[in-house]
């Protein structure tokens, strides 16, 4: 046996592995993970394992992966630049780039925009160049898996990691007053929890930072063109300004294109092409898709977003309203992202899997991503969804009731 096979044989008996594998095996034929997409058409429907469904699984929010510019946009960058630039960005950049980050930063209100290969690079890059050894970082309890990954390359690298209560400004105070002395304290959280779809009391947050001598750092990824004015996100409408926050963002998502961007100052971001290693060795966005995130910005910077946003809203409204109406427990609501609790691992599964035969794909989310007896189905709304589809989806669920057992709504369904 190889060394290598070794290292197989023991990653197989660690008990995340186990415990997935057991679901894999006893539950193959209605897992629905590690899907291959055959084809994309109309009114999001795809072609999965040869069924044509209606795709509730895209975080394409704004559905401008299909529109003409920005495919147009694309296709004009290609016969610009290529299909790459072969540099890292610390020796050039395209001027696209450039002028992506300076669209970013007037249509954000803010002065300067870094952009990343992603938002998962920005954050595992960019935490741990914020710190050092005199620092500390808090985390929102339920932050994103990317920013506790940034955090355990600054705890290994000599900063103390601490964890506050999900939301809650009154735990933050605490752990902030109770960490002892330290030169600067990095609070992070999301601007919008993609699992549940809570917005935190930012306000609130930032105020606690401001009087505990932190900096808050919002991963606004899951509500970068959808959420606030203009679609700039959650903090700018909530906070009033970007003073004392950091804040990042997702160039897929509402923007449909790729990578990330760090909001911040100019002076910050010059450190931040010094301090962060993701951004140094992580690669260039391709161009060609720079000149696609300048078309989206000009969408978003346009009267015409207030017709997309409405249409999202709209099919959002028929959803969650007729969700609730049939008492599910219905997590979220205020942005795109609704999950419905189903609880057991199995069930939830299952339910994804009647939903899909019946022609709707969502995901059926369980532990890890959520906790144990934790189950949902996370169901991601587009602009380009038609009504009836997402009327139809709502049907299919009062149908999946008679066949799978949900728990009753009570106090849950808070937006």
């Amino acid at each position: 046996m190889t060394p290598l096979n070794k290292l197989t044989t023991t990653l197989k008996q660690t008990g995340l592995i186990k415990f997935l594998s057991h679901f894999a095996e006893q539950f193959s034929d209605i897992m629905l993970k590690d899907l291959s997409m055959g084809s994309i058409g109309e009114d999001r429907k795809v072609d999965f394992l040869g069924k044509t469904v209606t795709n509730f699984g895209s975080d394409s929010f704004l559905g401008l992966d299909q529109d003409e510019r920005v495919k147009d946009a694309l296709r004009k960058g290609i016969e610009r630049w290529g299909s790459h630039n072969g540099a890292s960005r610390a020796f050039s950049s395209v001027e696209t780039n450039v002028l992506a980050e300076e669209k970013l930063a007037e249509w954000l209100g803010i002065e300067a925009v870094l952009i990343y290969p992603s938002v998962t690079l920005a954050n595992v890059g960019a935490i741990p160049g914020l710190v050092g050894k005199q620092d500390i970082i808090v985390l929102d309890q339920h932050c994103h898996n990317s920013i506790q990954e940034g955090a355990k390359i600054a705890k290994a690298n000599g900063s103390q990691v601490l964890f506050f209560e999900h939301c809650d400004p009154s735990s933050l105070a605490k752990v902030l007053q109770s960490a002892g002395k330290y030169r600067h304290a990095l609070v992070a959280i999301d601007g919008i929890y993609s699992m549940s779809g809570v917005i935190p009391p930012l306000k609130e947050l930032n105020k606690v930072c401001m009087d505990n001598n932190a900096i808050l750092y919002v991963d606004d990824a899951h509500a970068t063109g959808v959420v606030g004015t203009k679609g700039r996100g959650t903090v700018l409408d909530a906070v009033g300004n970007y003073e004392n926050i950091l804040l990042v963002g997702s160039l897929s998502k509402g923007f449909s294109c790729l990578g990330g961007f760090i909001g911040c100052t100019q002076e910050m971001k010059s450190l931040l092409k010094w301090k962060s290693n993701t951004f140094i060795f992580g690669g260039p966005v391709g161009p060609p898709y720079l000149d696609a995130i300048c078309t989206v910005c000009d969408i978003l910077s346009s009267g015409e977003y207030e017709l997309i946003i409405g249409r999202l809203k709209r099919n959002l409204n028929i959803l969650v309203q007729g969700l609730r109406s049939q008492g599910l427990q219905v997590l979220g609501g205020a942005t795109p992202i609704v999950s419905v609790v189903v609880g057991d691992e199995e069930q939830t599964l299952k339910a994804g899997h009647i939903l899909f035969q019946k022609g709707f794909y969502v995901q059926s989310v369980i532990f890890p991503a959520v906790p144990y007896h934790g189950g949902v189905l996370r169901i991601q709304v587009n602009a380009n969804h038609r009504p009836d589809s997402v009327k139809d989806l709502v049907n299919a669920f009062q149908e999946l009731q008679k066949e799978i057992e949900f728990p009753t709504a009570g106090l849950k369904n808070a937006a």
